[in-house]
């Protein structure tokens, strides 16, 4: 039995997974809220417990792959956006685990884009798409994960990296004043300022400030007991609020512009996969041209831009399908 898992800053996904006959078998799975425990060690006891109650015997627990929202470097790892700590020999020895592996969760996502069904994507733009060549798969959530996949021989390998802190580059005079407005504040601005949750946020506060469109006293009650970005998305997508729908409208643009911008500097016509919690989410949003539009606005290589495959993932379990991926090649 392995366990499979998803740690992000507000959600975390844990599978058992079974293997047997060269075939896998999901033998149970929750989904989590991070705020509701202290730390990762409390959340990893509440899944085995449930799962015992349930009737599923996880021993022996051979490998736990855990993709994490943060950079890995070893086996000791802080999430960038909770203060939790991720121990990878403290897991081993209070859990019996005999393998545990910690991987940024974008390595895991990218491990498992080759594991999806036709039925798992959306497709906003075909492209010409070249089976050999990179690919980037990017995700907004709490934050903006990034990775790329560079054919080696038979297959892709991952490169992981930070590239929602890669610096913001404004596309239009109101996105520089947004820039200006965050630098003020913070100094360095990076995507995930922007492009994430909190992003939205800041582009809603922002727009509401320059007097875009005034406040729904509606929406306004709402963030009282809300998370503001899921409350901003809804009153966007569900009531057609002005300035939540010019908030959504300037996050999907930059949204689409920072996927051209990952797609270029690798020129990835092995195709570009949005990911994350947020996309599947607005897809409706995504599909009306906006995104392509800003994807594609790259001046002289704007041609360029129009041949890479651009795509959706719509699968929730992307992430616990990579690390079963990465399971299975460490038996």
């Amino acid at each position: 039995m392995i366990i499979a898992g998803d740690i992000g800053a507000t959600k975390t996904l844990l599978q058992l997974v079974e293997f047997g006959g060269g075939r896998r078998r999901l033998a149970f799975e929750r989904r989590y809220a991070d705020a509701e425990y202290s730390d990762f060690h409390s959340l990893m006891s509440a899944f085995l417990d449930q799962a015992r109650a349930s009737g599923v015997d996880a021993s022996p627990l051979e490998i736990a792959v855990l993709g994490i929202a943060a950079p890995v470097g070893g086996e000791r790892v802080r999430l960038t956006n909770r203060d939790w700590v991720i121990d990878a020999e403290a897991l081993s020895h209070a859990f019996g685990i005999k393998q545990v592996r910690l991987v940024n969760d974008f390595v895991a996502a990218a491990r498992g884009i080759e594991l999806l069904e036709p039925r798992d994507f959306v497709t906003l733009q075909e492209g010409e798409p070249d089976e050999k060549a990179p690919r980037v798969v990017l995700g907004a959530g709490s934050g903006l994960g990034v990775a790329y996949l560079i054919r080696s021989g038979e297959r892709y390998q991952v490169v992981a990296g930070e590239g929602g802190n890669a610096g913001f580059a404004p596309a239009t005079p109101l996105q520089a004043q947004l820039w200006l407005a965050l630098h003020e504040r913070t100094g360095h601005v990076c995507i995930e300022q922007v492009v994430s949750g909190a992003g939205l946020v800041a582009i809603y506060d922002f727009l509401r400030e320059q007097g875009a469109a005034p406040e729904s006293p509606q929406l306004s009650r709402a963030f009282a007991t809300e998370d503001r970005a899921a409350a901003i998305t809804a009153f966007a997508m569900d009531k057609g609020d002005p300035l939540a729908n010019a908030a959504l409208d300037f996050f999907i643009d930059a949204y689409g512009a920072t996927a051209g911008d990952h797609a270029l500097a690798l020129l990835a016509r092995g195709g570009v996969f949005v990911a994350g919690g947020i996309a599947p989410r607005i897809i409706a949003r995504i599909q009306d041209g906006r995104f392509i539009a800003s994807f594609r606005a790259k001046g002289r290589f704007a041609g360029l831009m129009a041949g890479i495959p651009v795509r959706v993932v719509m699968n929730a379990g992307l992430g616990v399908l990579g690390a079963t991926a990465i399971a299975m090649e460490m038996r």
